[in-house]
């Protein structure tokens, strides 16, 4: 009786440590998994970022692009202008 008691009682602790073993076998994985999951969180930000720094990038180099053009049409403008009031003192003049 004794033997058999001894021997369920070490069946016993046997399957409560592989139960607890168990458990933290899933601890330990829910961990990494987490660890795992803010690496690649940490990552898809660092490449939104890159995106978004290169996007400037591109905006700033295109509007650079653009400030030549600009500059011309505000000459355009102006030599407009410039003409527009020659045209008008030569009316005066006329009159």
């Amino acid at each position: 009786m004794r033997e058999q008691e001894k021997e369920r009682a070490g069946e016993r602790e046997s399957r409560r440590k592989r139960e607890q073993e168990k458990e933290r076998a899933g601890e330990r994985e829910s961990r990494r998994k987490r660890e795992q999951e803010k690496e690649r969180a940490g990552e898809r930000e660092s490449r939104r970022k890159r995106e978004r720094e290169k996007e400037r990038a591109r905006e700033r180099k295109s509007e650079r692009k653009r400030e030549p053009e600009k500059e011309r049409k505000r000459e355009k403008e102006r030599a407009r202008e410039k003409k527009s009031e020659r045209k008008k003192e030569r009316e005066k003049e006329r009159e």
